[in-house]
């Protein structure tokens, strides 16, 4: 399945961390920052939740919720959540659902080998619940700077 910016995202339900249920459709009339990200503990992943997290207060004065997305298993997330300090919920998604409505999974090539893993990848989602911009094959460096940037700008649009 894909949409793009300016299409309505398709409801989805998720478990998260902090033993919550996340809906998509109960996050109306707040932004949503939905980040896709490869593994728990590895180092992008790590700078890159460290840059949410330093910036997290930045997105809550913009209105905007935070979730970061990888196939880990919830006691995995909560463990990387707690240890890094993360202020934010993550989405445990084994099965796979949110990686395939967004269309993060790829063909990656490690080591020589190929393997089917998340793609690095984030995604705005405005307060009435349409894509406002996405991201893909991120570099972790300067990332979350630029999403934060694209949330405020949403803010002088509407302003």
């Amino acid at each position: 399945m894909s949409f793009h910016p300016g299409d309505l995202v398709p409801d989805f339900t998720a478990q998260a961390t902090s033993n919550q249920e996340v809906a998509l459709s109960r996050l109306q009339g707040k932004k949503v920052v939905i980040y896709f990200y490869p593994k728990d503990s590895t180092p992008g992943c790590t700078t890159e939740g460290g840059d949410f997290r330093d910036l997290y207060k930045e997105f809550q004065a913009a209105n905007t919720e935070i979730f970061g997305v990888s196939r880990d298993g919830l006691r995995s997330h909560e463990n990387f959540k707690a240890k890094q300090g993360f202020p934010f919920e993550l989405i445990s998604d084994k099965d796979e659902t949110l990686c395939q409505l967004f269309d993060v999974i790829k063909l990656k090539k490690m080591y020589g080998k190929e393997h089917y893993g998340i793609e690095r990848s984030t995604f705005l989602i405005d307060e009435g619940g349409k894509l406002a911009q996405e991201w893909r094959k991120v570099k972790v460096p300067g990332h979350v700077q630029e999403v934060l940037e694209a949330v405020q700008a949403l803010d002088q649009k509407t302003a």
